[in-house]
């Protein structure tokens, strides 16, 4: 199917009618919609790429430290031991999605989703500075193979090697600190196989993506837009074509046979030149599309020219497009509300309750405990205990054990333990009690305190004995 022929809903778009992949050449289009988009997408990008170099407390706004496994987030440090709220956020930022496209339709896709962000803002824009408009590319493709074509083919494909390289190292930054990362540039790859395999492999798939792969990613890879008929109602707002201002199609100021005067859409193929999906939107809402307004901004464009009213294609909801007043509010929206903000709630909660001193009991390898016989010839049950400890402050620690349980006798073999920033570490504990000390199967109270902070905190352990017969 070539670019200018009638599009259906029979297949998808990018497909002719043997099911072969279209190469979409987007036309360039201008409007009030596309001059905010810069500003939107390049603010986005910087975002991206100065969130490794931002310290808060001395550590990085945002490292998600596996080896560690430590994950910073804007001053907080959430270890293993916190990925149920590393979960819960997610699962927020998720049904943040679901509202959004309930409330916006596919607002994200069209203005936020990195996938849009980087091909149009940086790859689209290289092709387009190097081979010129979407009709002069599309003749590129058709044309033969001259010198004047292999030097702008190679320069596009070195300039997208570059920006895939750079974009995959950023990407990486957010795993191994940003320090690390530019010292492992620097280095010979037989330093840090392991990170330069994964980094190659991060650009090569990064220029894949962005260089070959492009819409189908949305089309065939994210869930998303098959996913977003379950979120869509009638007062959903999205990209839309008004039919019963356009049709019937025709050339201006005439009538069809029937003798009907023909609506405002001169059947121009704008829309559809312009879609990075190649889709019709005067078919309707449809899968592929990402809600990107290219199309609002390409009709609106034809209408001035034609002095007309703007809006044929617009943003609007199902029942806008019907000529009907659209319901500003819905249960289902105020149900995600509650959900939201109880959501929200409970995150700021565990935010606001993390502790910079986090301590667990654990127990070295081998019996769990011993029967000794004291000097005086009692018998005691003797256990070993570790108190592993994580000082996820930005600042340095001095830990010590307290421990005040009657009749049990407590050895601390290391007063005091040095911690730095976001440093761990294990504290000792030797137990001797009597027998019937475990007899109810006794909780020992111990209290690790900073000498540098201040800070309590409380764990607990259950003493482990021999059965009573």
């Amino acid at each position: 199917m070539a670019r200018g022929a009638a599009q259906t809903l029979d297949r998808l778009a990018i497909l002719d009618d043997e099911g072969r992949r279209l190469k979409l050449h987007p036309a360039d289009v201008r409007g009030r919609l596309e001059r905010l988009k810069p500003f939107v997408r390049w603010g986005l990008i910087a975002v991206f790429v100065l969130l490794p170099w931002i310290d808060i407390g001395g550590q990085p706004a945002v490292l998600f430290d596996l080896p560690a496994r430590r994950f910073h987030l804007f001053g907080h440090v959430l270890g293993t031991g916190d990925l149920p709220w590393l979960f819960a956020l997610l699962m927020v930022g998720g049904f943040a999605l679901v509202v959004s496209t309930a409330l916006w339709g596919r607002l994200w896709c069209g203005w936020a989703c990195p996938q849009t962000v980087y091909l149009e803002a940086v790859f689209r824009r290289i092709e387009r500075v190097v081979e010129g408009t979407g009709a002069a590319r599309m003749a590129m493709d058709l044309g033969p193979w001259t010198a004047s074509k292999t030097a702008k083919k190679l320069l596009k494909w070195a300039l997208w090697a570059i920006a895939s390289f750079v974009i995959a190292h950023i990407f990486l930054s957010y795993f191994v600190s940003l320090p690390r990362v530019l010292t492992m540039v620097l280095d010979a790859p037989t330093e840090h196989w392991s990170v330069f395999l994964i980094a190659a492999f991060a650009t090569g798939i990064t220029y894949f993506n962005f260089a070959w792969f492009r819409e189908q990613t949305c089309l065939i890879v994210c869930p998303y837009g098959r996913l977003q008929s379950a979120m869509h109602d009638d007062d959903s707002i999205t990209v839309g074509y008004d039919k019963r201002r356009g049709e019937p199609r025709g050339k201006p100021n005439t009538q069809t046979p029937e003798g009907v005067p023909v609506g405002d859409c001169i059947d121009c193929r704008r829309c559809v030149q312009v879609c990075p999906t190649g889709i019709d939107i005067r078919n309707g809402l449809q899968m592929e599309c990402i809600a990107c307004a290219a199309c609002v901004d390409a009709c609106d464009d034809i209408m001035i020219k034609l002095h007309r009213p703007i809006g044929l294609v617009r943003y609007d909801s199902e029942r806008g497009f019907a000529g009907e007043a659209r319901r500003r509010f819905r249960p289902r929206i105020a149900a995600y509300a509650v959900v939201g903000v109880v959501g929200a709630a409970a995150l700021v909660m565990a935010a606001l309750g993390s502790r910079p001193i986090v301590a667990r009991v654990t127990r070295p390898a081998g019996p769990p405990f011993v029967v000794i016989v004291d000097n005086d010839g009692t018998s005691l049950v003797q256990s070993t205990l570790m108190i592993h400890i994580e000082n996820r402050a930005s600042a340095a620690a001095v830990v010590r054990l307290v421990v005040n349980e009657p009749g049990v006798k407590v050895i601390i073999p290391i007063p005091s333990l040095p911690l730095g920033a976001q440093e761990r570490g294990d504290l000792p504990l030797l137990v001797r009690a009597p027998l019937d000390a475990h007899a109810d199967g006794r909780l020992m109270h111990i209290v690790v305190h900073d000498d540098v902070s201040g800070t309590d905190v409380a764990v607990e352990a259950r003493l482990l004995g021999p059965r009573a017969p």
